[in-house]
């Protein structure tokens, strides 16, 4: 029979002992290693459901936690998470159709320069650009109103030297604001150009044949195939801008409705001769 000694050395030992107390160890709540006995450490270190429960904690549980503390402490998330990585359906249009009117415009550029498909057309279409030039037409304008005796006459030159004015104006602005170069296969052999005239947007010539056109064929009778003609030096004006690797094909198109809608600022302002007397004298 075991003396009282050998039993109290016995549960000193650590040795398990009927009637003795077991001390249990949450799982859910956080150890204290400095607190905790060695052989407890030890004993959740070889339980395997303790492991299983540590290695059951995901990556993304872990950020979750991190970041709701960030968040907490007043520091947002970094930029790279704020990158939007669905883009609109507005900017996958326009992307969309720059890509087909740069792939567009290189294909018809068939007169950029002579060894081209079309080079021997190079000439041809250096006319076509010089008849929609502005110097042409301010001087035309110029002379014209120097040279009418009539005051209808007077009137309607008049007004077609200040539309021609006004679009220079509002091209020089449009293309300033806007600074899209010209096409990398234009060369720069130009009639008479000016420091905007290294942008693209939008063609001054298309522009100008469109307000020209407008102007011409509601202020001048005209019979019908002159009418066609007009329309017709319309089309090979902004086509020779697009053949000769000046413009996009973006450039012409906008060029075209600026210069229809040019026509009706010009109505808008009109000028009768009465009016401009009054205003110069108004100014002496």
């Amino acid at each position: 029979m075991p003396s009282p000694k050998a039993k109290s050395a016995g549960r000193r030992d650590g040795s398990p002992v009927l009637g003795s107390s077991f001390e249990f160890v949450s799982l859910t709540k956080p150890l204290n290693r400095s607190s905790s006995p060695p052989h407890l450490l030890q004993r959740q270190g070889s339980d395997p459901t303790a492991a299983r429960l540590r290695a059951s904690e995901s990556p993304s549980r872990r950020r979750g936690s991190g970041s709701s503390t960030g968040s907490a402490s007043g520091q947002g998330p970094p930029e790279e998470d704020g990158i939007r990585l669905n883009p609109s359906l507005i900017g996958i249009s326009l992307s969309a159709l720059l890509a087909i009117d740069l792939w567009l415009s290189k294909r018809l550029s068939v007169c950029a320069c002579e060894d081209s498909s079309c080079g021997s057309a190079r000439p041809l279409m250096k006319l076509i650009e010089v008849s929609g030039h502005g110097i042409p037409w301010l001087a035309g304008a110029a002379y014209s109103l120097y040279k009418s005796d009539s005051a209808a006459g007077q009137e309607v030159m008049l007004n077609l030297l200040m539309g021609l004015l006004l679009d220079l104006i509002l091209v020089g602005i449009v293309k300033a604001v806007v600074r899209r170069r010209r096409p990398s296969h234009n060369q720069m052999d130009m009639f008479a150009t000016f420091s905007v005239d290294r942008y693209s947007f939008p063609s001054g010539h298309a522009t100008r044949a469109a307000m020209c056109a407008r102007f011409l064929l509601a202020h001048l009778v005209l019979a019908a195939p002159l009418r066609v003609l007009v329309l017709l030096w319309v089309g090979l004006v902004g086509l020779s801008r697009v053949l000769l690797g000046r413009h996009n094909v973006t450039d012409v198109l906008f060029g075209f409705w600026m210069g229809y809608c040019q026509y009706n600022l010009v109505e808008i302002l009109w000028l009768s001769p009465q009016t401009l007397q009054g205003l110069l004298g108004h100014l002496a």
